[in-house]
């Protein structure tokens, strides 16, 4: 399965519903989608949705530092091919830009992989075909206290048995508090309610805030201090009660090894566009020797495979921000999504996304 050649796209897509963080701006769903070709004529699709910009920066990474690297080599082992590119940019990469190129690069092989074999990724990893447990997100700060209360309700209303709200930023702790008070007095006592602080407090303050609400019963509180703040991550797990958990903005296993070995994080939150597959397996692995869950950061259309096929899944993340994408989107039923029975990771993107929506910055 020789490649032959790897192509990109950069496309901005209006989002049907955009964000309302309350810190970041989002209009549109700006994406790269990468094409891996073979000489057999098969295609994998590998793609990013990195949030905050860079889309040039990566494409162009992908072309100077990648595709030389990969043109030539046999497509079937996806594995090698990281610790191949990871070699050759070990002196710039390792984290950052260059694995974010990697893991685009990384889906494509994977999926081409699936396709090659006629088998969706989960089959090909062992995994088994099941519904799983997805939470509603995007109870935005930016809503306000009814408009997070709303939303919540709506998700609750098909049938979804957790959902997760944010704090911090817009709010003070008392206003917090109430929100977090009057989510739990609407949704009941056997609803999960995640909180998501987005990095939004230092070390005292999430030690003080998270004790105010360890009386509404939380299932966990998000990324409480900046990701590289370790030492506070740390001291703030061993003194709450509240599950702490975090993992989005990091790269890796490796990068992520203290919280691994603390033995105080329960849940790992690791992000596909930081690592792909192959990275993303490698952390399931460490983890699970470790005795911590997975509970990948948004993108289950992706997603959805690895946890159908790890020995420590948890939740996956529905946000909804890409259904409109697809010419197949998944569904999610009582709170359950079931992921792809196609070859490879099994998402196509509509055609009509490459004409009519061209990037924009």
């Amino acid at each position: 399965m020789k490649i032959t050649d790897i192509r990109t796209t950069l496309l901005s897509v209006p989002f049907t519903d955009p964000p309302q963080t309350g810190f970041l701006t989002l209009d549109n769903i700006d994406l790269l989608i990468v094409e891996i070709e073979t000489e057999n004529g098969l295609t994998g699709i590998g793609y990013l949705h990195p949030l905050a910009g860079g889309m040039r920066t990566i494409e162009m990474c992908i072309h100077e530092m990648l595709k030389p690297v990969l043109l030539g080599e046999d497509a079937s082992d996806p594995a090698a091919l990281w610790q191949k590119l990871w070699m050759s940019t070990f002196i710039q990469g390792r984290m950052g830009i260059t694995v974010m190129a990697m893991s685009a690069l990384d889906i494509a092989l994977w999926d081409l992989v699936g396709i090659a074999r006629e088998e969706p990724l989960w089959k090909v990893w062992g995994g088994e075909g099941r519904p799983l447990p997805i939470y509603g997100s995007g109870c935005y700060r930016g809503l306000g206290h009814d408009g997070m209360i709303e939303k919540a309700e709506r998700y609750v209303a098909r049938g979804f048995s957790a959902i997760k709200m944010q704090v911090a930023h817009m709010f003070t702790p008392d206003e917090d508090a109430a929100n977090v008070r009057d989510m739990r007095q609407a949704l009941g006592d056997n609803i999960e309610i995640m909180v998501d602080v987005n990095q939004g407090w230092n070390a005292d303050n999430a030690i003080a805030n998270g004790k105010l609400l360890e009386q509404y019963r939380l299932a966990w509180i998000e990324e409480p201090v900046l990701a590289d703040d370790i030492d506070s991550y740390l001291a703030i797990a061993g003194t709450l009660e509240t599950p702490v958990v975090g993992g989005e903005n990091h790269f890796l296993s490796y990068d992520m090894r203290r919280l691994i070995e603390a033995g105080t994080i329960p849940i790992l939150q690791p992000d596909i566009m930081r690592g792909g597959y192959t990275g993303l397996r490698t952390l399931a692995t460490d983890a699970h020797a470790a005795g911590i869950s997975i509970a990948p950061h948004l993108f289950p259309e992706l997603s959805s495979h690895l946890v159908a096929s790890i020995p420590n899944p948890s939740w996956l993340e529905s946000m909804g921000w890409h259904d409109h994408l697809w010419i197949e989107p998944l569904t999610i039923e009582n709170g359950y999504i079931t992921p792809p029975e196609r070859p490879g990771h099994g998402m196509h993107f509509r055609s009509e996304l490459f004409s009519e929506f061209p990037y924009r910055r």
